[in-house]
């Protein structure tokens, strides 16, 4: 099973690249946001191939004038893991770790882009992410988040947006391991345990400097998994911090978070402040999370693409809308004064979260 990967000095283990062991939701992906620093204009992609389901899926997700555009596709993978292109979507990887390029060529939607991510900070490298049910394993997951700018043009139904890196911004993450994918598991574990993950994921632009935090808590409200780092532009950085706390505002009635206040203090006692207040709601499933027709992995022919819309002045909250990315205007208190932010702020939250109220599955206190 040699490919053209082979051809490149990345081998870990004495196998061909295409071998990734013998766990069936293995999964390598590009995932990309960006957002205009002053507008409601969003976009985002993702790309990811499952090696041992020998399947490539894509998708786009455009928001303009409360409209959500998805753009989805599907392919047998072929084995060839640097053919990154699905359908009308591609990534290229022009150099590594700084700039990548992202194409929507033409298509049914009538929505084309051709986009460029140019890093403005170095990658992070976010702690491994384990997660078990039981004794089984369900997630091993490694992952760098990287700030960056976007250069480019989208057009959409005729209208074209000029795409200026002074003025978008966003966030891209690299991810590889083991999570679901695909279709569900035939002999789940017994006795049934009800699902639970808590997740807040913040990566936020300031005019001089970028930070990112997140979260995973249990049904205690614990931090089972959790990571902040704070990035200037002289190429300092701040990670250090020796506590940490949140409080979270929900609007009544839903899991929809209102306000998310962050405190961060450092080992010599220098305190960060955010207050960071989301504004309008991104679906995650015109990306594929949760979504039970185009879900990440699952099979579609040996071609497929799919066009659809939301219109975001409707909120279901309900599966497959749980998961959101909200864009947020962020407030920073710390040691140099007060600063400004355009960020996002991504929200998942399953099953229960004792200081949330949150006791069952999908309830809404």
């Amino acid at each position: 099973m040699i490919t053209k990967a082979d051809d490149y000095p990345i081998h870990q283990l004495p196998h061909p690249v295409s071998e990734v062991g013998t766990e069936r939701n293995f999964y390598d992906r590009y995932f990309f946001n960006g957002y205009s620093k002053e507008n409601n204009v969003y976009f985002a992609a993702v790309l990811c191939l499952y090696p041992n389901l020998n399947i490539m899926d894509a998708s786009f997700t455009l928001v303009d004038d409360g409209i959500q555009h998805n753009i989805r596709s599907s392919r047998i993978l072929g084995l060839e893991r640097l053919d990154t292109r699905v359908g009308p979507i591609e990534v290229k990887v022009v150099k590594p770790l700084e700039k990548l390029a992202l194409e929507l060529s033409e298509n049914d939607s009538n929505i084309v882009a051709k986009l460029e991510f140019e890093k403005r900070f170095d990658p992070m490298q976010e702690p491994n992410m384990t997660l078990f049910n039981g004794p089984r394993k369900i997630m091993d997951t490694c992952r760098l988040t990287q700030h960056g700018n976007w250069s480019g043009e989208i057009e959409v139904k005729g209208k074209k947006i000029k795409i200026n890196p002074d003025e978008f911004v966003g966030t891209r993450d690299r991810s590889w391991g083991v999570r679901p994918v695909g279709s569900g598991d035939s002999q789940p574990m017994v006795p049934f345990e009800m699902p639970q993950f808590y997740w807040l994921w913040a990566p936020v632009h300031f005019e001089d400097l970028a930070t990112h935090i997140y979260y995973v808590d249990n049904e205690k409200g614990e931090a089972n998994n959790s990571f902040a780092k704070i990035q200037y532009q002289d190429g300092k950085e701040q990670s250090n911090f020796v506590s940490h706390s949140k409080s979270v505002i929900y609007k009544p009635g839903t899991r929809r978070v209102k306000s998310l206040n962050l405190n961060l203090k450092t080992s010599e006692d220098e305190l960060f402040k955010f207050e960071i207040t989301p504004e309008i709601n991104i679906f995650m499933c015109g990306l594929g999370y949760m979504h039970p027709d185009w879900g990440h992995g699952q099979f579609k022919g040996e071609l497929a693409f799919h066009y659809d819309f939301y219109d975001l002045k409707d909120d279901p909250e309900d599966p497959p809308f749980l998961h959101v990315q909200s864009l947020c205007k962020v407030e920073l208190t710390y040691p140099q004064g007060k600063t400004s932010g355009r960020g996002v702020l991504e929200q998942l939250f399953l099953g229960p979260h004792e200081p949330s109220g949150f006791k069952d599955l999908f309830d809404k206190p």
